[in-house]
């Protein structure tokens, strides 16, 4: 039996890039919402589509390099956003999503009720590239977070340490965590007798550490680079990067220069071969900044654990993903520097057989706590009354 509909309650979900993920909360705002409209720039539909009773709202897409191009694409879209819900969406609820990170903040100036979802807490994020707190950025962003969370009618995370960041700008009893979701819901992992992927880069009988995602500030892809190193004489473990992003030119130079024979760098992968290209990992590589591992999950930590794979997570020792690691058991997590400690790891998992199946049944035991609906739960907590509601 479906939920019943909530008459006369219409929200603008916002996001320059919608992916699966605004895709599924999308979905799960029009079965309970009378009408629910999607502001964005693009949208990347993977094994969820987006359900045509919502209406698409374009504005500019989003460009993630070069950064004068990103910060133009953001600023044109803060403009187009703040136009649009002071005008034709004005008496309509507001949900911020992801980008820009910092479109929440509009919701100081407008009439209507607004909430956010918070996947990468601002400014804190901006110490990677060396902003202190005493930078009057900084101060000012951190003051308006105070000021636009106190407004915020909900506000989501999605995760216990992501909460405990937020709660420097707003009392811990105001925020709701509730977790992300993989793109694979009812998808396998593909054999490698299966495996187009597999044949195409020549990877029978190879033990593959594979990293697939974006290649930017907050990844330490050059971590790998230093095991691949130490592993030079591991025949049998090979070694993939693939993705794109800001530093992926960094990387390749990396690679050409220390001679890496056991390291492949490949192109981001289509849709339609993703599915096979992450397969063909025998332990897939979650990379995080320690500055931002507290709370941030990467999505690509939930993929793995769809399809059975374990991980290994490169992060703090206090982080989300150390806490996954413990408590499921599908990943073994390192600091960055403690390369040795890497090292061994994947060395004993390419022979041990009998790890390698128990790594895989917890993770897929683990990918049970992160499907898809958590979105209709993000819904249910969405209209939950709260504390101090009006």
């Amino acid at each position: 039996m479906k939920p019943a509909k909530s008459k006369g309650r219409k929200i603008v979900l916002v996001n320059q890039a919608a992916n699966y993920l605004t895709i599924g909360l999308a979905n799960a705002f029009s079965q309970r919402f009378s009408e629910v409209v999607l502001i964005t720039g693009s949208v990347h539909a993977q094994g969820e589509e987006l359900s045509p009773d919502i209406k698409v709202c374009r504005i500019n897409r989003w460009h993630e390099r070069p950064v004068v191009k990103k910060l133009g694409s953001f600023s044109l879209a803060l403009c187009l956003i703040w136009l649009l819900l002071r005008t034709r969406y004005r008496k309509y609820e507001v949900l911020f999503v992801s980008i820009p990170p910092m479109a929440y903040l509009l919701g100081l100036l407008l009439p209507s009720r607004f909430s956010a979802l918070i996947w990468d807490v601002y400014p804190d994020l901006l110490r990677i590239k060396g902003v202190k707190e005493n930078h009057p950025v900084f101060r000012c962003w951190s003051a308006l977070n105070r000021l636009s969370f106190r407004k915020a009618w909900r506000i989501f995370t999605i995760s216990e340490g992501m909460a405990a960041t937020l709660s420097q700008y707003v009392d811990r009893s105001r925020l709701i965590v509730e977790p992300i979701w993989s793109i694979f819901q009812d998808e396998r992992r593909i054999s490698a007798e299966q495996n187009s992927f597999v044949r195409e880069h020549r990877l029978e009988g190879k033990f593959v550490v594979q990293y697939s995602g974006n290649i930017g500030v907050t990844h330490n892809v050059e971590t790998l680079i230093d095991v691949a190193e130490r592993l030079r004489g591991e025949d049998n473990i090979l070694f993939q990067i693939i993705g794109r992003g800001p530093r992926q030119p960094q990387i390749k130079r990396m690679i050409h220069e220390r001679n890496c024979g056991n390291l492949q760098l490949l192109p981001f992968q289509s849709d339609a071969t993703f599915p096979q290209s992450l397969s063909a990992a025998d332990l897939g590589v979650v990379i995080l900044h320690e500055s931002v591992s507290r709370g941030s999950v990467p999505s690509k930590a939930y993929n793995l654990m769809s399809l059975g794979i374990p991980s290994l997570y490169i992060a703090g020792i206090n982080s989300e993903l150390a806490r996954y690691a413990s408590e499921y058991g599908c990943a073994r997590c390192f600091p960055a520097e403690d390369l040795e400690g890497i090292a061994e790891f994947i060395r004993k998992l390419a022979v041990d057989k009998t790890m390698q199946v128990d790594m895989q049944a917890r993770a897929e035991e683990a990918s049970r706590n992160f499907r898809r609906g958590n979105a209709d739960r993000f819904v249910e907590r969405y209209l939950m009354p709260m504390e101090g509601d009006q």
